[in-house]
């Protein structure tokens, strides 16, 4: 039997309860509903326990106030979180800054009791409408609502899912798609490096956007990348780890830490194609006169990329330059395309994530082994490994067909 814990006055303490030597101040550790480690302090054991009585009585407040139906969508979407244990502090953090962002101070402020089908759609028309937000980020929104939502239901607060088909009619009734993103086409590919490689400006780009296209790694992943991870002998690209900014709405700024990966399998070895090795050949050199990244980061440092101030890009802003990109690249192909009495290749609207997803494609068109692309791509999961297979695939069934008409066309 474990022997019990006693404060310097010989005091048994009950768990979570702690007398610190430094200053004997008493300490009291607990999880708060999203699941964050929290402390309470007090300078005598009386005065802690007291702590302890009205936490515990604000917690049964709180469910007092779910069970009793009274309860807002917030209150549900903490209580939501408090439950997934299982979480990564990078994944948890973005879920809650998204949630945070969108729901929190609008909708989440009505009670979860009220909540009708309706009010679901028509929240979600009016971030599509009226904020502009892309689907992408209605679906990342509704993947944080409708868990909250069953998770009433199976508590027997509602009796429906209020958020159920709610993407699906959003779909039917307008032009946009959940849920897919789409590879660039090759050409699409070919003039998005091509324009960037020869512009005055986004040129000192080329490095960062050739390793994305050319590894498949995740945007916090490639972010991460040390001279040390790089085995330019054997050509292996070593990921074990990734860069995360964490947005504090409360202080306005951002944090960035190391994390692992976003699962197990994302811990992994890619190999260095011909192009990757020069891109990061290219950053070597361009370091060697201006001077490297000089960030650290939990004590890691040698990060390949570099913004101005030699720190690691903050995400958001490699999104920012590809919509500038983009968007240069769209008004000078307009007018090029106009002058030459041709069609426009123009680019859409993409993201990092887009990169990855073209690289997973570009490797499905040449490799049939499922489990080497799964490996390649660090997918947890094969079947995502086999949806970007199959649509990679369908499109070459196309290309195949085709070919043959043009043949056919030739005997007929």
């Amino acid at each position: 039997m474990a022997k019990a814990r006693k404060d310097l006055r010989g005091r048994a303490l009950k768990p979570g309860e702690i007398q610190r030597k430094d200053d004997q101040r008493y300490m009291y550790s607990y999880t708060d509903p999203l699941g964050r480690r929290k402390f309470i302090y007090a300078n005598d054991l009386t005065e802690l326990r007291e702590k302890e009585q009205k936490l515990q009585r604000d917690q049964l407040d709180g469910l007092d106030l779910y069970a009793a139906g009274k309860a807002t969508i917030n209150d549900t979407f903490d209580r939501y979180m408090s439950t997934k244990y299982e979480l990564r502090d990078s994944t948890r953090d973005g879920y809650i800054y998204f949630y945070n962002h969108f729901v929190r101070e609008n909708f989440g402020l009505k009670k979860l009791i009220d909540i009708k089908y309706s009010d679901v759609l028509q929240y979600y028309y009016y971030l599509l409408n009226e904020l502009d937000v892309s689907i992408s980020t209605v679906q990342t929104i509704h993947g944080l609502l409708h868990p909250t939502f069953e998770l009433a239901v199976r508590d027997d607060i509602i009796r429906k899912n209020p958020s159920d088909g709610v993407i699906a009619e959003i779909s039917k009734k307008t032009d946009k798609k959940a849920g897919i993103r789409h590879a660039l086409t090759r050409d699409e590919q070919r003039v998005f490096m091509d324009y960037m490689a020869k512009h005055p400006v986004y040129y000192h780009w080329w490095p960062l956007f050739t390793v994305l296209l050319g590894t498949g790694m995740r945007i916090g992943e490639c972010l991460g990348i040390r001279w040390e991870d790089l085995d330019f002998k054997e050509r292996i690209v070593s990921v074990n780890h990734s860069v995360v900014f964490r947005y504090d709405s409360q202080r306005k700024n951002s944090t960035v830490t190391i994390s692992l990966p976003k699962t197990k399998a994302g811990i992994r070895d890619i190999p260095m194609l011909d192009i990757v090795k020069d891109a990061f050949e290219i950053e070597k050199e361009e370091q060697a006169v201006s001077g490297g990244n000089q960030q650290v980061i939990d004590g890691m440092k040698g990060f390949v990329f570099c913004n101005r101030f030699k720190k690691v890009h903050n995400p958001q802003t490699v999104n920012d330059t590809i919509r500038r990109i983009c968007k240069a690249y769209n008004s000078e192909e307009l007018l090029n395309a106009k002058k030459e009495n041709r069609d426009p290749i123009i680019l859409p609207d993409f993201s990092c994530h887009h990169l990855r997803h073209t690289f997973a494609t570009r490797l499905c068109e040449t490799e049939t082994n499922l489990k080497v692309i799964q490996d390649i791509m660090g997918h947890a999961s094969i079947e995502t490994t086999m949806n970007i297979y199959a649509e990679a695939t369908q499109e070459m069934k196309k290309l195949s067909f085709q070919n043959l008409a043009s043949k056919l066309d030739d005997i007929f």
